[in-house]
């Protein structure tokens, strides 16, 4: 087995390989004359976001039904067994482990969510088309404002009560997986330049959510087995640099070596007070991105963030998450008059009003705001009213808001079930609504589909990917 001396640093991307097309191409034609918004990208980030969201629609249908059999359940003659279910403890107490099953699913199987979270993110800025500044820009901006104004909205009408004020960051974080989910229900053809939007703003707010959970829902903090998870990941992080050199392990074998160590990591960040799932975030941020290929050989292929891509997506996508959503979406409704009780009340409505208006006004509004600032404009192929079916798709918040929501009132108090209610009416008010907006345009989209298709060459790449004089990325992705 050829080995290699050098790291996987991620200071600096790899050479492309032979054969593989780097191109992008703005819709721009003639007359152009200023920088263009949701432009095409690479060809090569086409393909792996596709791969993706096509991953995260098989997981957002799994994560429905899930949430749909938790809600039932919770509301059947049967309702006890399920919350027996949902709270019955396991774990090992000495460590601070002896959790309930809702708990674990909370903070054990969502780090593995949040992981995925770090590795995209770092991905994107490392080796993706976002590592262009002008490229970050656009997303990362409408991430902030799609964060900032549903939670102004909260406190402005929770206001008056500082109790339920706590939850002003439940309606904040968009669900990629419900979001694609939706399309493919929907049937929508939205073109891949949208759907990259959507998915960098999903996995910014979810950052960003997790840097809000970090910071105001630690209500503890224990200075000894945080300091033990900083050394933890310090040596996880030094490892996933090193493992060829150290261990002379291929990239896919590596996990052996790293995986005990980021669950050591896991356990000592819970112990410390701080919300488990930052350290899933805070792993995926460790791992190198750019492979080296200084070797020369077999060791020259996908890198380790790909490999950890490739392993535990199925296990967020396909078990994490949906067993998340069965156990925190269940809440006893009480009814039809329970059910528009808790419409009436400040939390439900501080989250639905957030999410359902909040999140397309934050996010079209600093986009458009953007192209004041910059005298940018939109792409040739696409309209504002585009923009508002996708800002539209991201007021469906579901995962991280349900996690928001158990950490602002904790499970079973009233306030939360009202939160509950509020999300869930909420993301299929904001499916509904993203059904309105985009399903007529879908000619559009496929026209725009079927002109990104086209190979008169026939060499497998699109010949709007090969368009002269259109930037090429650097890096193998």
């Amino acid at each position: 087995m050829p080995s290699s001396s050098s790291p996987e640093p991620d200071s600096a991307p790899s050479t492309a390989q032979a054969g593989t097309p780097q191109t992008s191409t703005p819709h721009a034609g003639p007359g152009h004359d200023g920088p263009r918004l949701f432009s095409r990208g690479s060809y090569s980030e086409k393909l792996r976001i596709s791969e993706i969201l096509r991953k995260e629609t098989i997981g957002g249908m799994l994560l429905v039904a899930a949430a749909l059999i938790g809600i039932v359940w919770a509301n059947s003659p049967f309702s006890d067994s399920y919350f027996s279910l949902r709270d019955f403890e396991i774990g090992y107490e000495p460590w601070h482990l002896h959790l309930s099953l809702g708990a674990w699913a909370a903070d054990g199987l969502l780090a593995v969510f949040f992981f995925l979270v770090g590795l995209e993110l770092k991905r994107e800025f490392v080796a993706g088309d976002l590592r262009n500044i002008s490229k970050a820009v656009v997303p990362v901006a409408a991430a902030v404002g799609g964060v900032a104004v549903p939670a102004a909205i909260y406190a402005v009408v929770n206001l008056g009560n500082p109790d339920t004020l706590t939850g002003w960051a439940i309606p904040t974080a968009t669900d990629i997986a419900f979001a694609v989910a939706v399309l493919a229900i929907i049937g929508s053809h939205l073109p891949s330049a949208l759907r990259i939007f959507l998915l960098t703003l999903a996995v910014v707010d979810d950052l960003l959510a997790i840097a809000i959970i970090a910071i105001f829902y630690t209500e503890e903090l224990h200075v000894t087995p945080l300091l033990l998870a900083v050394a933890g990941l310090a040596l996880y992080t030094f490892l996933a640099q090193k493992y060829r050199r150290f261990f002379g392990l291929k990239a896919s074998a590596a996990w052996f070596i790293l995986l005990p160590i980021g669950v050591v990591v896991w356990a000592l960040v819970h112990s410390s007070g701080i919300h488990a799932t930052v350290a899933g975030v805070l792993l995926g941020f460790a791992v190198p991105v750019i492979r080296s290929q200084a070797s020369g050989g077999p060791e020259a292929g996908p890198g380790l963030s790909e490999i950890f891509e490739h392993r535990f997506r199925p296990l967020s996508a396909g078990l994490a998450v949906p067993v998340f959503a069965f156990f925190s979406a269940g809440v006893a409704v009480g009814g039809w008059d329970g059910f528009v009780s808790s419409l009436t009340d400040p939390v439900s409505l501080g989250v639905i009003v957030g999410l359902v208006l909040g999140k397309p006004i934050g996010i079209l509004g600093t986009t458009w705001l953007l192209t004041r600032l910059t005298r940018a404009k939109l792409d040739t192929s696409f309209k504002w009213i585009d923009l508002f079916g996708v800002a539209l798709l991201a007021g469906i918040g579901f995962t991280v808001s349900l996690l928001v929501a158990d950490l602002s009132f904790g499970q079973g108090t009233l306030p939360n079930d009202h939160a509950k209610v509020g999300i869930l009416v909420a993301s299929v008010l904001a499916a509904m609504l993203a059904a309105v907006v985009l399903t007529p345009r879908n000619r559009h989209y496929r026209a725009v589909e079927a002109e990104e298709d086209v190979d008169d060459d026939a060499d497998g790449i699109p010949d709007v990917y090969q368009q002269p004089g259109t930037d090429r990325p650097h890096g193998q992705e």
